[in-house]
């Protein structure tokens, strides 16, 4: 009784092991299939959310044309472009135009936005001559510039710099990158590649972009182009008063800076950007210790966009007043440059 008892359990058991078993099978066998799709799509989902947070589809593509590439996009992954693509070189339109510009005009951010207008591209064009925005964000200054110059053999008759912590001596951090740092070329290579990408889906599907701080180049004139929302401004202000250690020191980089230029020294001339607190009394002592003409119009009734650049409207502004003052000037280069051997130019 006891044996046919334990049997027929035994037998319970396997019909039930193998009936569950049975059971199991379709959802064992489906489940490393489900399994791979769950983790391929989180790391799609994080891997796209990774890129919207903190790549370039934090920003818009609005801002690309026929004439404009992504300089920089506010994303902590991406950040600068604008230093490789001409330390490499990556963007060849770009550089050409800028080594073969009649007026070279360098700075940083804020010479960027107060010339990157209307005012300053027409009164060229009425020339007619070539001009090229040179000015890299960061605080871009002569640590980078300079060796960019010597790198690629300018042909400018005149310059114009916007002298706004331009003598410092820290390298920025994109151009401590891109001079000194191994495997940098291929990181902005990348970069490039990305834009590749960005400009048709964020185009095209501009749902699946971000809308951070994105400033866009002009290969042609150098001029910028910012997108992007969370800017507060406030009204540009003027200091009187001198720091003379910033004179002595920029006076010091800023002639040996112009030695290298090959362009006589009347063909130089030296402005300030207004901005909040603009430092033009230094500006101005800095100019007269160089011997050199400061053209920085004092303008009231200007405003930044963010606190530091000039916006739209107060950039218009005091571009077509620097140009009136600045104009005679660099038109007296041109035509000097114009009759003196060198080469050949189109204009």
């Amino acid at each position: 009784m006891n044996r046919n008892a334990r049997t027929t359990d035994l037998d319970s058991a396997e019909l039930t092991e193998t009936r569950d078993r049975d059971h199991a099978s379709p959802l064992f066998v489906a489940r490393p299939g489900a399994y791979i799709l769950i983790v391929l799509t989180v790391v799609f989902s994080a891997c796209a959310y990774s890129l919207r947070a903190y790549g370039i589809f934090n920003c818009q593509a609005s801002g690309y044309g026929a004439d404009r590439y992504l300089a920089y996009c506010g994303a902590r992954t991406y950040g600068d472009y604008d230093y490789g693509a001409f330390w490499f070189p990556l963007e060849p339109e770009a550089i050409d135009a800028a080594m073969n510009a009649h007026v070279l005009i360098l700075g940083n951010s804020r010479m960027q936005f107060g010339l990157s207008t209307a005012a300053t591209d027409d009164w060229f064009a009425s020339l007619p001559a070539r001009y090229y925005l040179l000015g890299f964000a960061y605080y871009g200054n002569y640590k980078f510039e300079a060796p960019l110059l010597r790198k690629f053999h300018p042909n400018a008759e005149a310059y114009v710099i916007n002298i706004d912590m331009f003598f410092e001596q820290s390298e920025s951090p994109p151009a401590r990158t891109v001079m000194r740092e191994r495997g940098a070329k291929s990181r902005y290579e990348e970069k490039q590649g990305w834009q590749r990408i960005h400009k048709p889906l964020c185009a095209n599907l501009p749902f699946i972009c971000g809308n951070g701080m994105a400033i866009f180049r002009s290969p042609v004139t150098g001029a910028w182009v910012v997108t992007g929302l969370g800017f507060t401004g406030k009204p540009a202000s003027y200091d009187q008063s001198v720091d003379q250690r910033i004179v002595e020191a920029y006076t010091i980089a800023g002639n040996e800076f112009l030695s290298h230029l090959s362009v006589r020294r009347e063909c130089v001339i030296l402005t300030m950007i207004p901005t909040v607190n603009t430092s033009i009394g230094t500006a101005k002592a800095v100019a007269s210790a160089m011997g050199l003409h400061l053209v920085a119009p004092e303008l009231t009734g200007l405003d930044t966009f963010d606190e530091s650049h000039l916006d739209g409207r107060s950039a218009q502004l005091w571009s077509k007043a620097f140009i009136d003052a600045a104009g005679p000037q660099l038109r007296n280069c041109l035509d000097a440059g114009a009759g003196l051997p060198g080469p050949s130019r189109t204009r």
